[in-house]
């Protein structure tokens, strides 16, 4: 056989082999199954997924409002959708294409899940796992075609109700989330100033400092009943009209003495110092008072807890706006201690550094 022949058989049988590897892999490659889409409304937590702009893309920690490939949030997990025939990720072309449902996992409000008995679910609130045909309250039917329900919006605040169940395992049913988040709209400016950085890390201060004052958001009114007749300082013009012992601490950060709770009701539109007893019965108005003190008063500090947050003086001034007569410089270190612990316990679950500045 000539030179020529040989190299022309060769051609031919490397070209041939070519497409016998080639066209099996181009006839049976498909795009990963499109997940539930991307919801700029929707808290993400580390781990969770969401479809945008063809891709899949998953949370590498919580993100709100941080679009998928613009965010060092998000890793890109390929493209998806081409040619899977799934739809999960846009939820409305009556496929039922969605992720399975795994017990234990946390979920957000929005996402659609795929339960065991080939039916879909969409969370109607935050929940780490539950059964869909159990917890009603957190799962409804979801019917494979229809739009996705919108998930309600929560005024921006950068903590989900997942998260703040899971900083308070033990709260009393009193200190709800939809109280906290009702409350939001009194200090529009709280955990909403700044970086998404520091909107977290205030929230994290507040919620820490709350824990402190209440024993894990468990004690609604102070314990220590034989303080209740000290609060009342009848040189105010306007006296103790609800009784003597009636300004006892209450609410999240303990709302005491009678002028607190008439410059308090003042601020929030509300006649606290003839009805204090709605800082314990009003789940909203007891958030609002604590965020009343937590924007406007400097307390024992310099600054208020809000602008010590936003400014970078450091959790330590929050400390020290709050309590700071009696528990820095030396005072309490382990009371100081204790609302630092859960300060670090709570940016980690949100996500971000502790910054500096912790103690005071």
């Amino acid at each position: 056989m000539s030179k020529q022949r040989i190299m022309a058989f060769l051609t031919a049988l490397i070209v041939a082999v070519g497409l016998a590897v080639l066209v099996p892999l181009a006839s049976t490659a498909s795009a990963a199954q499109c997940t539930t889409a991307w919801n700029s409304s929707t808290v993400y937590t580390g781990g969770l997924s969401a479809s945008y702009n063809g891709h899949n893309w998953s949370a590498k920690w919580w993100t709100q409002n941080e679009t998928p490939g613009t965010a060092a949030v998000w890793a890109d997990q390929g493209t998806c959708g081409s040619s899977g025939g799934g739809t999960g990720g846009t939820g409305g072309t009556g496929s039922c294409d969605y992720p399975a449902w795994v017990a234990g996992r946390a979920y957000v409000t929005g996402d659609i899940v795929k339960y065991t008995d080939g039916k879909a679910y969409q969370a109607e609130h935050d929940n780490p796992g539950y059964d869909p045909v159990i917890s009603t309250w957190f799962w409804e039917p979801y019917t494979c075609g229809s739009s996705p329900t919108t998930p309600p919006t929560q005024g921006g605040f950068p903590v989900s109700e997942a998260q703040f169940n899971q900083m308070f395992p033990s709260r009393n049913s009193f200190y709800s989330y939809s109280g906290l988040t009702a409350a939001l709209s009194a200090y529009p400016g709280f955990a909403n100033t700044g970086s998404d950085t520091v909107k977290r890390q205030e929230a994290a201060a507040f919620l820490a400092n709350v824990n402190h004052e209440t024993g894990g958001l468990v004690y609604i009114v102070e314990q220590n009943t034989a303080n209740y007749p000290h609060y009342c300082d009848a040189s105010q013009s306007y006296g103790c009209p609800a009784g003597q012992s009636a300004y006892y601490g209450r609410g999240p950060i303990q709302l005491s003495w009678n002028f607190n709770y008439k410059a308090a009701g003042d601020a929030l539109g509300i006649d606290l110092l003839h009805n204090p007893n709605l800082v314990q019965t009003d789940s909203s108005v007891a958030w609002k008072t604590g965020l009343w003190y937590w924007n406007t008063q400097n307390g024992p500090g310099t600054m208020t807890p809000h602008n010590a947050m936003v400014n970078g003086a450091g959790f330590g001034e929050t400390i020290r706006s709050i309590n700071g007569s009696i528990e820095c410089n030396g005072g309490n270190p382990a009371q100081v201690q204790s609302r630092i612990d859960a300060y670090q316990r709570f940016v980690q679950i949100l996500g971000v550094p502790a910054g500096n500045n912790l103690g005071c």
